[in-house]
Parts: structure tokens; sequence; C-alpha cells
């Protein structure tokens, strides 16, 4: 018998990518010999390429929220030669269950999302009650229709490259430390509501360099501004990373710090899927909807009477349920 050949369709954003590979490894649990390769925007794929359940990462060539009927119809006859078993479908969108159906993948497994009727032939139906967590939706979505999850669900592991973060180190004039560094990832894609304030971190990145500590600042081009403000209100003591290394290189050289503090972003879930001592930050969002994935994590979270709202912006203008965490609550747990 042929090992089954999947295809994951994996999500877009980083902390769900993170996330997904819980699946990968309940499919390897499953069947030992079976074949993940997973098809992504094309900057999920360094964390695909630390995830060694997976056999190879497939770049989807379409822009976010582009439809593009006929090339998905061309690449996923592109793909026919493959000759996968079954698709995972980890999105909701119509356009995005084209691609395995042009494929002819045998089963074509997902949750109904935007009546994909035809383009999928094993629908799940989804209770977000009974699957209240993404991790969750997920992985279900790899056993048998109607198993039940199991009550360990593996988190994710992603592997390292020591080597690759001394090299990193070394492009920046640097070396690997002997003391404790802290990470702070102050940004979060989705939006401000997300976003514990600069003022609040510089307050903990000054607590932590009193004690010996280093600390770096971690983040993308689109958070290189509030990377800066930190270690401006440090007095440049800091090592910003904002917006200067690539996704691998951030990935290593995380994998060098103490302990992290992070707002609820993909940083987060990387951090916790690295095994760092964690103090994961929320605001609009629910950490009971996408928890970090990690035994150590404290999660700060005030559960106002307004959260978790889900928005990019604060909608009452007061951004409370980031405001009224202390930095002094985040150090305590630090120290």
């Amino acid at each position: 018998m042929k090992p089954e050949k999947i295809l994951v369709l994996g999500p877009a954003w980083v902390g769900d990518m993170v996330l997904a590979q819980s699946l990968f490894k309940i499919l390897k649990l499953q069947h030992p010999d079976c074949i993940i390769d997973v098809a992504a925007p094309a900057w999920t794929l360094p964390l695909i390429a630390r995830m060694p359940e997976v056999n190879h990462g497939i770049a989807l060539p379409f822009k976010h929220g582009q439809f593009a009927l006929f090339e998905r119809i061309k690449f996923g006859k592109s793909l026919r030669l493959k000759a996968y078993t079954q698709a995972i479908i980890l999105t909701n969108s119509f356009k995005s269950a084209i691609l395995p159906y042009a494929a002819n993948i045998p089963q074509r497994t997902s949750f109904l999302g935007e009546m994909r009727y035809g383009l999928l032939n094993d629908i799940r139906s989804l209770d977000k009650t009974m699957l209240p967590r993404t991790v969750d939706r997920f992985v279900t979505l790899g056993l048998p229709a109607g198993a039940n999850l199991p009550q360990d669900i593996p988190n994710p592991t992603l592997i390292t490259n020591k080597e690759n973060a001394a090299a990193a180190l070394q492009v920046l004039g640097l070396e690997v430390p002997r003391n404790k560094v802290l990470g702070l990832c102050p940004g979060a894609e989705y939006g401000e509501a997300k976003r514990w304030p600069a003022e609040y971190y510089a307050e903990v990145a000054n607590a932590a360099l009193k004690l010996g500590w280093q600390v770096w600042l971690f983040g993308s081009e689109k958070d290189a501004a509030v990377t800066a403000e930190i270690n401006q209100r440090t007095s440049q003591q800091c090592l910003d990373l904002g917006g200067k290394t690539a996704l691998s290189d951030a990935i290593d050289l995380m994998s060098l710090c103490e302990a992290v503090v992070s707002n609820d972003s993909g940083l987060m879930h990387i951090a916790a899927a690295l095994d760092k001592k964690l103090i994961a930050i929320y605001g609009s969002s629910n950490p009971h909807h996408t928890p970090p994935m990690n035994s150590q994590a404290v999660v700060e979270y005030l559960g106002l009477g307004c959260s978790p709202c889900f928005k990019r912006a604060c909608p009452l203008g007061h951004l409370n349920c980031l405001k009224q965490i202390p930095a002094s609550r985040v150090i305590a747990n630090l120290t």
C-alpha cells in the first residue's frame, strides 16, 4: 500500500500556521508514513521549513484576497501528478477550495465555509462551542469524521538553527550573548487594538536592563516605528531588530531568549512553539480562542465587559483592555 499523501491548504496568518503544526503532528500519529505537503502564501514557508512533519511547502502565487479563478484552476491542475489522496483545507473561503478540486484530489476535507458544496466532498460540521479554539478546529479536520478530539493535543514545536542565529548576529556586528535576553514583540499585524502601549513595553525593557539582561525588540517592517520608540525610551540600550530580520532569522534569534513578552501575534505563537517563558498580552482578541500552546505561558487578559471585540481599533476609543494591564504586572511575571 502506498502511504497517504495529504495536501494541506494552510492559513495566511503566521500565528495560525504555527497552530497548524498540531494538525500535522496528529496526522503523523495516525499515519506515521503519510506524506504531508502544505500549500500556503510564500511568507509562511520559513515556518513550514521548521516543521519536521511537513515534506514540502508550496508557495501559492495568488495575491491576498485575489479570486483568480482561472489561475487557481491552472495551479490545481499542475498538482495532479502529485497524486494526493486527501486535501485538508484550513481556510473557509470559496476560492481556497478551488485548487484541490482542480487537482482531482479524491477526498477534500473542510468545514462548509462559504457554501462550498461540490468543491468539498468531506464536509465537517463546525460547532464552535465544542471546538472553541482554532487549534481544535484544525486538528478535528485531520481526524476521521465524527471522531472525538484527543485529550492531549500536541503543542507546536519549531526546530531552530543555532548556527544561523550566530550568523544573523554576526551580520549585526554582535556575538551570541552570555547573559539573559528578554525578547519583546510589540507589534500585531491585525491592528492597534491588539498592541500593548509602547511606553509599557519600555518600562518592562528598562526593568530587565537594570537586572543585567539584554533586551531584543522583534518585529516586521510595519513594527519598526514602535520598536524604535521603545528603544528611544530606553536610551538606545535595546537591540532593535524591527524590520531588520527575515522570519527564519527571527525564529533562530528568539530561540536564544530566556523569556518573551508579546502581544497576541504571530511572534507570540512562535515564542510558544520555541517553549520560551512567555507573557502573552491580550486586548481585543480572545485567549480562549487562540491561546499560546505552551505550558510555561502566562496570559495577561482583563476580560472587560467590552472585550473581546475582535476589532482592529478600539471602537470606544479608550483601549482600556490593554492600558489597564500595568507594566509592573508583567515585570512581576518575569522576575
